[in-house]
């Protein structure tokens, strides 16, 4: 039987791809597609704002009206929006799959409390690939030690809202994790003026945008006479897109909790 799918989000890049996997998807299909009240997009043909044909799914404004127990959102809004979303998610008892990202550090400590109470994945970055580069760069950071300097470049395009990436931030706290470091304190984003000599304990992080670059991110190992870089280009929003169908497939046979991509993919 189909996984029943909800997108919020819908009239959006990352909805309208979301939308066109899964009806391509034998295992998924569009019960719900979501978006902000007063979206130009209301009412109309979920299928046929996404470009695949009539759907007989109509977008609407309220997600409450769509979820049930046995339907997976998968949120590529706002963080405000996925606030209220997962809210949503937790009254009617469904699961939720968060790719939102932009969270202040109070609305990540409610979502922190929330998702432990329906079956929820939060991910800045729904990759299957950014899931093993955090992998490598644990891997890295825990061999390497003090004797490389870990530093972060992203680039986004040029209408991405806010910088650092989501990505970008959680691959400096696996960093931190890695090597004992305090990541708030340790961080510094992007350099100028007379700064001195870089610290040891730096996680230097330094945000691009510009074009339409769907998402670059490099953790850099400066070590004396040698450098490790790892990279991970996204081609396309397809593999987000992707990364969260898939996700939203493993979620729905999940007891309630707060899941990452790892757990999705079996690497804990």
């Amino acid at each position: 039987m189909a996984t029943s799918m909800i997108v919020c989000g819908a009239a959006g890049r990352m909805g309208r791809t979301l939308i066109s996997l899964i009806t391509q998807n034998p295992a998924t299909t569009l019960v719900g597609a979501v978006e902000a009240a007063g979206h130009p997009a209301l009412g109309q043909d979920a299928g046929l704002v996404a470009g695949v044909g009539p759907l007989g799914v109509a977008l609407g404004d309220d997600l409450a009206a769509v979820a049930q127990t046995e339907t997976v959102t998968l949120d590529f809004s706002t963080a405000t929006a996925a606030m209220l979303h997962l809210q949503t998610a937790v009254q009617r008892r469904s699961a939720i799959v968060i790719g939102a990202t932009g969270f202040s550090s109070e609305q990540e400590a409610l979502v922190e409390r929330l998702a432990q109470q329906t079956r929820t994945v939060v991910a800045p970055n729904m990759s299957v690939g950014i899931a093993v580069l955090q992998r490598l760069v644990r891997a890295a950071a825990s061999t390497l030690g003090a004797d490389f300097d870990p530093e972060i470049v992203e680039m986004h395009h040029r209408m991405k809202v806010d910088a650092p990436s989501g990505t970008a931030l959680a691959l400096g706290r696996t960093l931190a994790d890695a090597t004992g470091r305090d990541f708030p304190a340790d961080a510094v984003y992007g350099r100028s003026g007379m700064v001195g000599q870089r610290q040891q304990k730096e996680i230097g992080i330094l945000a691009l945008r510009g074009g339409d670059v769907v998402g670059d991110h490099t953790v850099i190992f400066a070590g004396l006479g040698e450098r490790i870089e790892l990279t991970h280009r996204a081609q396309s929003r397809e593999c987000l897109a992707r990364g969260a169908i898939r996700a939203g497939l493993w979620l729905a046979d999940q007891p309630p909790g707060r899941y990452g991509m790892s757990d999705v993919l079996g690497m804990r």
